[in-house]
């Protein structure tokens, strides 16, 4: 465990290296987004750098936050202003640091978010959904055989919600194979199908999906794309307590979707 506080510079590196973020293609920057210099004592950490978040660092006077969904997406307007410029100068009129990572905290083996999800379903990740990917983004789990109205009972249990549970056509088979990948992948179903999985849980549906599960026979459980993205940040968070022994705040700002 270090001695000495960590700048944000320091705990990005050690995050870096970590979860191997440099070797991910990704649809953002991962690591360390804004940079206010100062070493920190105490780290929030949450799913979505959005406001409220920030507002919860500046009351927590911590020194950085950490989060899955961070900015500078791709595609995403550069100039800023607005919410986005808001959000940039509430970080920096406050001295927090923020450091973001998207698809290594999908993956990681052991903190990643479909791992955490897994271990809340007792569920045993046994392949990739993809397997020519060296870091998975989406898991194949096993389980002993389960009726697809009690998987999603269990997921309410572990997740606080409900989820939207689209049947495949024999709603009195049980499932034993299970995709996992969690917030916005309802797109993967095809996959999951092709790898042949009796279900799938990720985090968000789209209209298209439920025809998908219908016709590929694949049970469909949407259990939130917030709701399935917070274990990662939280071991993470974990993690980074054991190294550098900081004081480390998990908040969960009330997201439904």
């Amino acid at each position: 465990m270090s001695q000495t506080l960590p700048t944000p510079a320091a705990l990005a590196d050690y995050c870096d290296t970590l979860l191997s973020a440099d070797e991910f293609k990704d649809y953002c920057p991962n690591g360390l987004q804004v940079d206010t210099g100062k070493p920190i004592e105490h780290l929030i950490t949450g799913v979505t750098a959005c406001q409220a978040l920030i507002d919860q660092a500046i009351e927590h006077k911590a020194q950085a936050i950490l989060v899955h969904h961070g900015y500078f997406w791709k595609g995403e307007a550069q100039p800023l202003t607005g919410m986005k410029g808001k959000r940039i100068q509430s970080l920096y009129e406050h001295g927090i640091s923020l450091i973001a990572y998207h698809l290594p905290l999908d993956a990681h083996p052991e903190l990643g978010n479909n791992r955490a999800l897994a271990d809340l379903l007792d569920l045993t990740i046994t392949d990739a959904l993809y397997p020519d990917q060296k870091h998975p983004v989406g898991n194949i789990a096993s389980t002993a055989p389960i009726a697809a109205d009690e998987l999603a009972q269990k997921i309410a249990h572990a997740l606080g919600r409900t989820p939207t549970h689209i049947a495949a056509d024999d709603p009195k088979r049980t499932l034993k194979k299970i995709a996992i990948c969690t917030g916005g992948a309802q797109d993967m179903i095809e996959q999951a199908a092709l790898m042949g999985c009796d279900a799938f849980i990720s985090g968000e549906i789209s209209e298209r999906t439920t025809h998908m599960a219908r016709e590929m026979g694949v049970d469909y459980f949407a259990a939130g794309h917030h709701a399935t993205e917070r274990g990662g940040v939280m071991r993470l968070a974990d993690r980074i307590a054991d190294q550098f022994g900081i004081k480390t705040q998990f908040i969960d700002i009330d997201n439904p979707a």
